[in-house]
């Protein structure tokens, strides 16, 4: 009798396996694996976000402070974007031009809240790929800590630093989730 209870909790978690991985990938848009035996597979994006690098970002349109943006991402199981190369920024940039049609700014993830001058990225990857407009970062008026893209300036649609308690939307990036 107990190897019947077994057997038959077995299916139905089998079933239920089966159902939920169902219903996992009709709320994909595709699926990649790097090894054809079936390890490391990966679901690309849910709706409403981009796939680039092994990451998915969203745009954000809602204007909120750094901090707000920050806690927004946190609850989608994201962060602030942190940028690691050029292709990345541009893909960022194409983000922002595809929801708005226009280059407007938008929260990243870099501050130096800490320590003036000292830059990090809100997910604690290495700040290293720099990307500011010239000039930049400045911390004008002493109170500037907060990185944003599409600046604008001079015709320069790079980097940013502006005060953290300015409202404007954002980007969010959290890694491909796994299958």
């Amino acid at each position: 009798m107990k190897l019947l209870t077994v057997s038959a909790l077995l299916c139905a978690v089998m079933a239920l396996t089966t159902a939920a991985n169902g219903t996992a990938l009709n709320e994909t848009e595709t699926l990649s694996s790097a090894d054809p035996r079936g390890v490391n597979k990966f679901a690309s994006c849910t709706t409403g976000w981009t796939e680039f690098n092994g990451k998915c970002y969203i745009y954000e349109p809602k204007s909120m402070t750094y901090a707000e943006a920050q806690k927004n991402c946190q609850s989608k199981g994201a962060n602030l974007a942190s940028v690691h190369s050029d292709a990345e920024y541009k893909h960022l940039q194409n983000v922002v031009y595809q929801a708005t049609y226009t280059n407007g700014h938008a929260w990243i993830g870099g501050s130096d809240s800490l320590q003036e001058g000292l830059w990090y990225w809100s997910d604690g990857t290495t700040f290293e790929y720099k990307k500011w407009c010239p000039g930049e970062p400045d911390n004008g008026g002493g109170n500037q800590d907060c990185a944003y893209m599409n600046y604008g300036s001079n015709g320069c649609f790079d980097w940013d630093d502006g005060g953290c308690a300015t409202e404007m939307p954002s980007i969010c990036v959290k890694r491909t989730p796994e299958l």
